[in-house]
């Protein structure tokens, strides 16, 4: 499977379904699996808000934020270039471009430590066990 490093907290909310767009400054070929890996790199500003957000509604987020390791898997199923492209308003808002990366299936997997890479890179389909998505999520 193709696997792509994520700074943290956007790894996890894809991994939490709340982010289905991946913007890069690049575009693939490539479409189907995707592993999410977290990178050691975290935007803490952004961490914080989101982190103080999920629990004034009660919802989950992990604390400390997983890092260097994959936190789930997806489809990538499309890359566009403008807002207008990406299907879901919802979703419009992560848009940031040059390239967005639009992702769908996603499932938490078990934890799994390794190094990332730049680019698409792969990670052995063995290691990714699916877990199910924490009550409050």
């Amino acid at each position: 499977m193709k696997a792509l490093t994520i700074q943290q907290p956007y790894a996890m909310l894809i991994a939490l379904g709340d982010k289905r767009v991946e913007n890069r400054s690049w575009q693939t070929s490539y479409r189907g699996p995707l592993a999410i890996h977290a990178g050691m790199r975290v935007d803490t500003a952004f961490a914080k808000e989101i982190a103080e957000e999920c629990r004034q509604e009660g919802w989950y987020w992990p604390d400390p934020l997983p890092r260097g390791g994959i936190v789930a898997v997806a489809r990538l199923y499309d890359i566009v270039t403008r807002k207008k492209d990406i299907p879901d308003r919802n979703d419009r808002e992560w848009f940031g471009g040059p390239y967005g990366w639009l992702l769908d299936e996603i499932q938490l997997v078990e934890f799994v430590p390794m190094r990332g890479r730049l680019g698409l890179w792969d990670v052995d389909d063995a290691l990714i066990k699916p877990i199910p998505y924490p009550e409050n999520a």
